[in-house]
C-alpha cells in the first residue's frame, strides 16, 4: 500500500463526495425552471439561491436545491407577523410550479400542506442516477421593514414568520470561498461528510457558521479541519452558534449539545493525533488516525500494513516513555486497526 500524505488523503477524499458536473449542470437547469416560475406568479420579485449549489459545497449524491422568492411590496403587502401567514403565498407558487412544468415532469407533484417553511416540489426524477428522487424547497419571502434581512414562513409557531437573512448568508460563504482561494468549500464537503457518517450532530448551515467564524484564509485541508473541530469545542461548549447575520435567532442543534461537543472533540483529538503521527514520520499511524474521522472515503491501513503500523507505535511508546517517562497518551496508545470506527466517544 502506498503512503500517502494527509493533504492527498483528504484531496482524494473529497473528489470522491463532491457534486459531479453533470449533477451540478441538471440541478441548476431545474432551478432556472422554478425561478421562472416564480417570476411569473410574483411580477416584480426578486430571486435568490442559497443552500448547497448556491453556496458551491455540495456532495453527490445531489438530492435537492433551494429557491427564495422575495416578494414586491404589492404582492407582500398585508403578510407578515402583524397580518397573513404565507399559506396562499404558497398556494400561489403552488400553482405556478405545476402549470408551467408538469409537462416536462409527468410525476411532478408540488406539497404545501404541513410544509412549515417552503414549497416541496418533488420532481419525479432524479438528478443523480440511482437515488429515487429530485427535490426543491421555495420559499416565498417578504422584506423585513428594516430593510435589513426578510421574514420567512414558519407555519410551526404562532406568529408564523420568522426573521433571517439568506442572502448575506450565501454572500458570507462566497467571501469565504474566495478569501481562502477554496479552501472553505472543500472542507465544508468533508465536514458535511463527518457530519453525515456521526449521527448528524450539526445541520449543514451549522457547519458553515461555524466555518465562518475559523477558516478565513488559505491553508491546507488538515489544517481546516484541525482549526475547525478545535473552534467548533471551544463555541459549542459555551453554547449554540448564534446566527453569523446577526438577524436570525441561535441554529439548532441536532443532537444535545454534550453530545455534539463530544463528537467535536473526539473528532479533534484523532486529527491532532494524525498530524503528530505525520510530523513524527509514521504515516501508517497517520492514515488510520484520520480514517476514524472520515472513515468512508479515507482508506484504513491494509492488513499486510499492519505490521509495519505496530511498529510504529512502538517507535512512538519509546519515545514518548524517553522523554516524559510515561507511555500514557491517550488515543495514541491504540493500536492501528483495519477495522472502522466512529470517530466519537460511545
Amino acid at each position: 500500500m502506498q503512503k500517502k500524505p494527509l493533504e492527498t488523503l483528504l484531496n482524494e477524499g473529497r473528489r470522491k463526495i463532491q457534486v459531479t458536473d453533470d449533477e451540478l449542470t441538471e440541478a441548476k437547469r431545474r432551478r432556472s425552471l422554478l425561478t421562472a416560475c416564480m417570476r411569473r406568479a410574483f411580477p416584480g420579485s426578486t430571486c435568490y439561491f442559497n443552500g448547497s449549489v448556491a453556496h458551491g459545497d455540495a456532495n453527490t449524491p445531489l438530492t435537492d436545491v433551494d429557491l427564495g422568492v422575495i416578494l414586491a411590496s404589492a404582492d407582500a403587502e398585508g403578510y407578515g407577523p402583524e397580518g397573513k401567514d404565507a399559506l396562499s403565498l404558497m398556494e400561489r407558487a403552488r400553482d405556478a410550479i405545476r402549470a408551467d412544468l408538469e409537462d416536462e415532469f409527468p410525476n411532478l407533484t408540488v406539497e404545501v400542506v404541513g410544509r412549515r417553511r417552503a414549497v416541496l416540489v418533488r420532481f419525479g426524477a432524479p438528478v443523480t442516477k440511482g437515488q429515487q428522487d429530485f427535490t426543491a424547497d421555495v420559499m416565498t419571502a417578504i422584506p423585513h421593514p428594516t430593510g435589513v434581512g426578510l421574514y420567512i414562513p414558519n407555519n410551526k409557531i404562532a406568529a408564523r414568520w420568522d426573521r433571517a437573512d439568506p442572502v448575506s448568508h450565501t454572500l458570507m460563504v462566497h467571501k469565504a470561498i474566495k478569501d481562502t482561494n477554496l479552501v472553505f468549500a472543500r472542507v465544508v464537503r468533508l465536514l458535511k461528510h463527518w457530519n453525515s457518517t456521526h449521527s448528524k450532530p450539526l445541520c449543514s448551515w451549522n457547519i458553515k457558521a461555524l466555518a465562518l467564524g475559523c477558516i478565513d484564509t488559505p491553508m491546507t485541508l488538515i489544517e481546516a479541519l484541525q482549526l475547525f473541530f478545535t473552534y467548533g469545542t471551544e463555541q459549542l461548549e459555551e453554547g449554540p452558534t448564534p446566527d453569523p447575520a446577526g438577524v436570525a435567532g441561535d441554529i439548532p442543534l441536532g443532537l444535545p449539545i454534550t453530545d455534539v461537543c463530544k463528537r467535536l472533540r473526539t473528532a479533534k483529538n484523532y486529527i491532532d493525533l494524525a498530524i503528530d503521527h505525520e510530523t513524527a514520520g509514521r504515516p501508517l499511524s497517520a492514515q488510520h488516525a484520520l480514517h476514524q474521522v472520515l472513515p468512508e472515503i479515507i482508506p484504513d491501513i491494509d492488513p499486510a500494513d499492519a505490521e509495519a503500523a505496530a511498529e510504529e507505535e512502538a517507535a512512538r511508546l519509546v519515545q514518548s516513555v524517553a522523554m516524559t517517562g510515561s507511555a500514557a497518551s491517550g488515543l495514541g496508545l491504540v493500536t492501528p486497526r483495519v477495522t472502522s470506527t466512529r470517530a466519537w466517544a460511545p
